[in-house]
């Protein structure tokens, strides 16, 4: 007697095609179980009257996953718009940038500034955080940074902020 013919791919292709499968299907779930760990963070509306315009979209598009140890992690329902934060890990303080804000109050006439990768940045002192601001592009971009975050998350957004909005000549308020 001959063997019955076999219709299909052989029992060990099949086998190891499900094993890869089931791998994959692990790898999402452990990757999902990890990004959620962290809860979301909470951001506090502020003004932020172009928020919604062009360039703070083109901006929130092109913003990197990773600013050196901190990664992009979810707001807090509700999300104010123009809002992007990352964190190093549960329990971190964050990086939280805003695009579309009014000119600081602060910045006027000879405020001193930083360039960090062509970006002009204006500092604000916070007790437990400092605040840049973003100065010579066409929306104000805030950056608050936790006192320990060191230059990566400053400077990985200086590059993303030089990429998606064009320079334009600062604008601050005279002197008072």
């Amino acid at each position: 007697m001959s063997e019955p013919e076999r219709d299909g791919p052989p029992r060990a292709v099949l086998v190891a095609a499900l094993l890869i499968a089931v791998a994959a299907a692990v790898a999402v779930v452990a990757i999902a179980a990890h990004r959620s760990s962290a809860p979301p963070v909470p951001v506090a509306a502020v003004r932020a009257p172009h928020a919604d315009d062009q360039p703070c979209k083109d901006l929130l598009a092109a913003l990197p996953d990773r600013l050196g140890d901190y990664r992009r992690t979810d707001v807090a329902f509700p999300v104010p718009p123009g809002v992007a934060a990352w964190r190093a890990g549960a329990g971190t303080d964050p990086v939280i940038l805003r695009c579309g804000l009014d000119r600081p109050d602060d910045f006027v006439v000879g405020s001193p500034l930083q360039m960090v990768d062509d970006v002009s940045w204006f500092r604000v002192g916070e007790a437990d955080r400092t605040t840049w601001f973003a100065v010579d592009r066409a929306v104000y971009v805030a950056l608050t940074l936790p006192t320990d975050s060191g230059p990566a998350p400053i400077q990985a957004l200086s590059q993303a902020i030089a990429k998606a909005l064009p320079v334009i000549p600062i604008n601050p308020a005279p002197p008072r």
